[in-house]
């Protein structure tokens, strides 16, 4: 069977930047170039992965002229990893570009105008932000294409790290990463040539076997971590002696946790969570409130710039001390809690039982009462009763996942009428459509992106809006 012949489109000049981290070009004929692997500027021959009716999807085949944006990457997995797609690309213009997409989203998915644009609030640091990182075990360690046409015998298949993009049986061995700092590598490293040495079973996703699964890490601002392994089995002389050499390596490791997962994911949600040294959870504190965060905690990942999201969602919220706050997808109840010292009563809402109840725990860990959380689907639970058995809302935070809230949920919304709206978004373009359906009733007075992600795409934001 003859392979099919490349198309590759040459001298493709990429202007903009789009959705999902790709560069935007058009070829002669003016039909749109979506290329991976690119940023603005380049100028690239490009080779076709899929053809549609009204743009191409490619990558770079050659790059025939540098952006002046393009800066030399730090991690020696760039590009194959798929993490930190930007890491070629200054820092000036990521956030050049992350402005820009939010400012047009809400102009034009929204049909917004005339709102202020408050300047992109950019990350302190650019890389080693994320406090929690996931690794996996593979017995069938990704291969380079050099290693795979060479005879030569590169030695053991064991990995640990990540999947490489698309190919969900295979794992990049991550030699260093620039995501979290030390010692994350060190620890990584340690597991991983601990493991070799004593001949323990890396995990083979194909037939669902082996000893080692997943590693997790997790750290607080004081310097502590936490060490959470997923087994697929019990081994318990060699889980003693791997979790025992790793403790004596790291002090900083403040307690271990496993499971033992059997099943055919690794989600950690209904696995029992055993503590092996410590108590089991960290500490974070988070100017002056506590919280405490579990192996199966959701708490943000970059707590530096998480936190300057709490103090400008406050800063918009411009709270006098005798507001009633409503706070949709409260989540275990963060922002809740970060605005109730400035509101007479804070009520909060999430469909995850889990989280509510961690909510609950750090009211009362921070001595909170006025703060009250209810548990359900927020469309199903947002509804008529609910607004007639409590109070008015004078102010309304809502930070939804990235599908925006439900058409139900923004109707709600506009019959409670509070005087402010509120709207974090992970997702400025689903963040604009439900604008569209508010802005009869709503003012965007301004926006301000904030960068929780360095050398990726993603953007949050915040908008303030004012009832007419």
């Amino acid at each position: 069977m003859r392979k099919k012949k490349d198309v590759i489109l040459e001298n493709i000049k990429l202007f903009a930047a789009g959705a999902k981290g790709v560069a935007i070009g058009k070829t002669e004929e003016g039909k749109t170039v979506l290329v991976s692997g690119a940023i603005p500027g380049d100028v690239v021959n490009a080779r076709v992965k899929k053809s549609k009716s009204k743009y191409y999807e490619a990558e770079v085949k050659e790059l025939v002229e540098k952006s002046p944006f393009r800066v030399e990457p730090k991690c020696i997995h760039f590009g194959v990893c798929g993490g930190c797609k930007w890491q070629n690309m200054s820092y000036e213009k990521q956030l050049e570009i992350k402005q820009e997409e939010v400012y047009n989203n809400i102009k034009r998915i929204g049909g917004i105008e005339n709102f202020e644009t408050v300047p992109i609030l950019g990350a302190e640091e650019q890389y080693f932000y994320r406090n929690k990182m996931e690794f996996s075990f593979s017995n069938a360690r990704w291969l380079t294409q050099y290693e795979i046409s060479s005879e030569e015998n590169f030695g053991s298949r064991d990995a640990l790290g990540f999947h490489i993009p698309g190919m969900w049986s295979k794992i990049l061995d991550l030699k260093e990463c620039w995501l979290q700092e030390d010692p994350s590598n060190a620890i990584r490293l340690a597991v991983k040539k601990f493991a070799e040495n004593k001949g323990l079973h890396f995990f083979d996703v194909k037939i669902q076997k082996g000893f080692l699964r997943t590693l997790m890490m997790r750290q607080n601002s004081k310097g502590e971590w936490m060490v959470l392994f997923q087994l697929h089995r019990e081994e318990k002389e060699n889980r003693i002696e791997l979790f025992d050499f790793l403790l004596e390596q790291f002090p900083q490791i403040k307690t271990l946790v496993y499971a033992i997962n059997p099943k055919q994911n690794d989600s950690i949600y209904d696995l029992d969570v055993k503590t092996y040294f410590g108590e089991g959870f960290l500490m974070e504190e988070m100017d002056g409130l506590k919280f405490k965060i579990g192996p199966k905690s959701f708490f943000q990942t970059n707590y530096k710039q998480a936190l300057e999201l709490y103090r400008k969602t406050l800063e918009f919220a411009d709270l006098k001390g005798d507001e009633v706050v409503y706070d949709l997808y409260t989540g275990t109840g963060t922002i809740a809690q970060y605005v109730a010292r400035n509101a007479k009563h804070v009520i909060g809402i999430e469909s995850v039982q889990e989280a509510i109840d961690a909510a609950i725990e750090h009211a009362e860990l921070n001595g909170l009462t006025n703060t009250t959380f209810y548990c359900g689907d927020m469309k199903n639970v947002f509804n008529d009763e609910f607004l007639e058995n409590h109070p008015p809302a004078d102010v309304l935070i809502t930070d939804p996942p990235r599908d925006g809230m439900h058409q139900k949920v923004v109707e709600q919304i506009l019959k409670l009428a509070p005087q402010k709206v509120v709207y974090v978004s992970c997702n400025s373009a689903t963040q604009a459509r439900d604008l569209a359906l508010m802005k009869e009733q709503y003012d965007v007075v301004k926006i301000l992106p904030v960068d929780m992600f360095p050398q990726t795409h993603h953007v949050e934001n915040i908008a303030l809006l004012i009832k007419k």
